[in-house]
């Protein structure tokens, strides 16, 4: 839920590939906090929420099972969640980040650059979107008779 990423996803970079291994390396960094959320985000979540989920996605992970916590904990722990207001996008740290992050962007070769999170060659996207359409936060979905259809 955090990234919108798929947990296996043959056509992510190599290391990325698998969501946990990809994850588990940035839990314990809070500059790397950022690189797990959805890009599609764009700032609109709570940094203590989402701290807090990645706490939890980290718990969860454990690899002793006996440091898990029970579900009826996990959800305990997202339920009051929706209700923080720190929104990540006031936040000084974040508008850096993504200022950083655009200027990069600009200054890649060949007229290639990230938008959204997205590899584009003028505007348009170098992979497949499908993981979009599906996507709990997208709710404009297509059915699948209209996915079958050429326009």
């Amino acid at each position: 839920m955090l990234t919108g990423r798929r947990s296996m996803d043959k056509n992510r970079p190599n290391g990325e590939h698998n969501l946990v291994e990809w994850a588990r390396p940035h839990f314990g960094d809070k500059r790397r906090f950022y690189r797990l959320l959805d890009p599609r985000l764009e700032g609109h979540f709570s940094i203590k929420g989402a701290q807090k989920a990645i706490q939890l996605a980290a718990q969860c992970l454990s690899r002793d099972p006996k440091a898990r916590p029970q579900m009826s904990e996990v959800v305990g722990a997202v339920k009051p969640l929706p209700n923080l207001k720190d929104m990540a996008s006031s936040s000084y740290y974040f508008q850096s980040m993504q200022a950083d992050r655009n200027k990069s962007n600009m200054n890649a070769k060949n007229g290639i650059r990230t938008q959204a999170g997205f590899v584009t060659r003028n505007g348009q996207p170098l992979r497949s979107l499908s993981d979009v359409r599906a996507s709990p936060y997208n709710q404009s979905q297509q059915s699948p008779k209209a996915k079958g259809k050429s326009s």
